[in-house]
């Protein structure tokens, strides 16, 4: 834990590659010292057709996917710094939104198979 769910607009690629992305990610959610760098997943899902309020802005939200138990200041901890760190990347027009989702331990199941 956590899942870390990049989605992004496909002219984001134009400034900065997705697997860069991906890593900035997770490193800035691995630099919050609230997760083992080991238990963090991170994936980006492309986006080629959207609307951003009455334009095609380019965008990137940030969904993160967290195990019920933090507080609201590790919260708003976590989401400024990896929207601080997006932020510094990118100097054009965009939208950037990052979000923290609880997940309730009850509903949560996982299996490795190897």
């Amino acid at each position: 834990m956590p899942h870390c769910i990049i989605e992004y607009s496909k002219e984001i690629e134009q400034t900065l590659a997705v697997q860069e992305l991906v890593s900035l990610v997770h490193h800035c959610v691995f630099l919050s010292e609230l997760f083992e760098e080991s238990s963090i997943k991170t994936r980006a899902i492309e986006f080629t057709h959207y609307q951003t309020g009455l334009t095609n802005m380019p965008f990137i939200h940030i969904t993160l996917k967290i195990m019920h138990g933090r507080n609201h200041q590790e919260k708003k901890d976590l989401t400024a710094l990896v929207l601080d760190k997006l932020s510094d990347v990118f100097k054009s027009a965009i939208s950037l939104s990052v979000e923290v989702m609880d997940i309730e331990k009850v509903s949560y199941k996982k299996i490795v198979i190897e």
